[in-house]
């Protein structure tokens, strides 16, 4: 499977907003069905997002629906992750992760991963 990099993580007010970008290098990233992962320091990595292979089918934790929204990019061979309200406390790494095939909810079933972008919300 080709490389996956993550960007947009950085520093956000409480209730501000933002997006980050998953691309996909070395394979179109439209031939992966693809989740977004956080974790925070001492906690497990949690699911968060995911989107399908062809695009039309998005599936959110509830915790973040009704604010965070993916969406797949194929012409820019990216995936994103639009995040409003942010209102955490702690400093979660955001993940993305790749498969050839269904989409799947654990972390355990993805072996494709970027490197991680950090994520800071303050007040």
């Amino acid at each position: 499977q080709g490389q996956l990099i993550e960007s947009g993580g950085g520093l956000v007010q409480a209730g501000g907003s933002l997006r980050l970008s998953c691309a996909a290098s070395g394979r179109a990233i439209s031939t992966y069905a693809l989740g977004w992962f956080r974790q925070a320091p001492g906690k497990e990595r949690e699911f968060v997002s995911a989107i399908s292979r062809s695009g039309p089918d998005t599936y959110y934790a509830d915790s973040v629906k009704g604010r965070f929204t993916i969406s797949r990019d194929n012409a820019k061979n990216k995936v994103y992750l639009q995040m409003n309200s942010l209102d955490s406390v702690v400093t979660p790494v955001y993940y993305c992760a790749a498969r050839g095939a269904a989409v799947k909810f654990r972390s355990d079933d993805y072996a494709n991963w970027g490197q991680g972008t950090q994520v800071t919300v303050s007040s």
